[in-house]
């Protein structure tokens, strides 16, 4: 099928439209040629807009805000009551066991660093070569400071064969602990969480799961998966408030360094002697973020309160649609880690060859209003075993998500390929952008146009 039939045939596909609303979902972009579009937001596994609910709770909990625990004023022992029944939303979303505990963090990588401070002094930590940095640079560079061990493991060419390499390195050595991605963030793949946790247990390896990608995508159970620990973002799960949260087994916790050191964690301090809080106020010294911990509880809710499947058969409309329209492109290819991978979340990852994925992408947004993300996506090592040291290309779909973004997408790509850009880019300060770009901002408050903040908003090429 060509190119062109192939778009026609998506357009006799039934719409899909968005799950939930999301605030901005409406928001016009300019375009290079003076036009406005409806932003097509295709870059839902780097940060999701918040629910319309969130945004909604936020506003309403914001005139009772004070400052939580210990505080004896009216507002004070409401916001610790929100703070608390936050945490608790927090830990049933994820199906906590009731032994369980609940830290809040500021997102998966915080939640990560402190589970690399308490894994006990001299236990082994295994990790595959795919992870994202978050699940990955914890281990590799702070375990050794408290005392552990990491060792990288290779992944194979198939989930069979990376099981079987698993199998064998958990028996080779013992591991404290084991921790895997739930759902890649370059191709939304996994391998099966069930037979991993099987394969650790067995050995008397505890696992944890870096969330980021799958909480929101698919959700998660610590009871019926009999994972150790799940770290999770409020940024991708449509509570883009600063809150995160690290949920999973006690003793670590209760027993582990402190991941700060300040007031709130501590029962006693002497000039010569600290005695620390239990988890989970031990890892929470300081002010903590109450708002952002009742903004994720309210996402939580909204997620869970779907009708059974709808996550999951709206995301998998979605990627369908778009897998089969890349497949029908002549001049793109989608990456894919294993050919023998569960069905993956969506998140889709692929490259133009021949053709820079930054200046792809700096072409979708300025001449069609969408959104992807280009780059390495902080997985620089998954990149380089995909053959994509250069980068590659990320779309990406949530609750907000409706089928028009994907058809366009697709329309634009062939156009690309087609007629190639309309615009003059350059590379400025290694980010690709259009000449003399004079598009205005938004109206905010300190902003002028594109073409002055494009570098700093880009940020460095390709460590994304």
């Amino acid at each position: 099928m060509t190119a062109t039939a192939e778009r026609l045939s998506c357009a006799d596909v039934d719409a899909v439209s968005a799950l939930l609303p999301v605030v901005g979902g409406n928001t016009t972009v300019p375009l290079v040629d003076g036009s406005q579009v409806v932003y097509a937001n295709l870059d839902y596994a780097a940060s999701a807009p918040a629910l319309e609910a969130v945004a909604a709770r936020v506003t309403e909990v914001l005139p009772l805000y004070a400052s939580v625990h210990r505080g004896a004023g009216y507002l004070s022992q409401v916001s610790t009551a929100l703070y608390e029944s936050a945490r608790q939303t927090i830990a049933r979303f994820v199906d906590a066991r009731p032994d369980d505990v609940a830290i809040i963090t500021r997102n998966t990588t915080d939640s990560l660093n402190l589970l690399a401070g308490v894994v006990p002094t001299g236990g082994r930590v295994l990790v595959l070569d795919i992870e994202h940095h978050a699940n990955l640079l914890p281990w590799v560079h702070s375990a050794p400071g408290h005392g552990h061990q990491t060792t990288i493991l290779p992944i194979a060419g198939t989930v069979a064969e990376t099981l079987s390499k698993l199998r064998d390195e958990l028996a080779r050595q013992h591991y404290a602990l084991l921790t895997v991605t739930g759902a890649s963030n370059v191709t939304g793949e996994s391998l099966p969480l069930d037979e991993v946790i099987a394969l650790a247990h067995a050995e008397g390896t505890r696992v944890a799961i870096d969330g980021a990608q799958l909480v929101p995508h698919r959700g998660f159970s610590l009871t019926s998966s009999d994972a150790d620990y799940i770290a999770f973002s409020g940024h991708k799960t449509y509570a883009p408030f600063g809150a995160g949260a690290l949920v999973g087994r006690r003793d670590w916790l209760d027993t582990g360094s402190p991941y700060l050191a300040g007031g709130g964690a501590v029962r006693d301090v002497r000039t010569d002697r600290t005695i620390w809080q239990p988890a989970p106020a031990r890892h929470e010294a300081g002010s903590p973020n109450v708002i952002g911990a009742i903004a994720l509880a309210e996402a939580c809710d909204q997620l869970a309160a779907l009708p059974a499947g709808a996550l999951h058969a709206h995301e998998d409309a979605l990627r369908a649609r778009l897998v089969a329209g890349l497949s029908a492109i002549d001049g793109v290819e989608i990456a894919r880690i294993w050919p023998d991978s569960a069905p993956p979340v969506g998140v889709l990852t692929f490259t133009v060859p021949g053709h820079n994925p930054g200046l792809v992408a700096a072409y979708l947004s300025a001449e069609h209003g969408i959104g992807v993300r280009d780059g390495r996506f902080c997985a620089h090592p998954l990149l380089a075993h995909l053959g994509a040291s250069d980068g590659a290309i990320r779309a990406s779909v949530g609750v907000g998500t409706p089928s028009e973004a994907v058809d366009r997408l697709l329309t634009a790509l062939t156009e690309y390929l087609a007629d190639g850009p309309r615009s003059g880019y350059e590379i400025v300060d290694g980010c690709w952008s259009v000449v003399d770009d004079t598009r205005p901002l938004v109206e905010v408050h300190g902003l002028d146009h594109l073409a002055a903040t494009a570098a700093a908003a880009c940020g460095p090429a390709l460590d994304d």
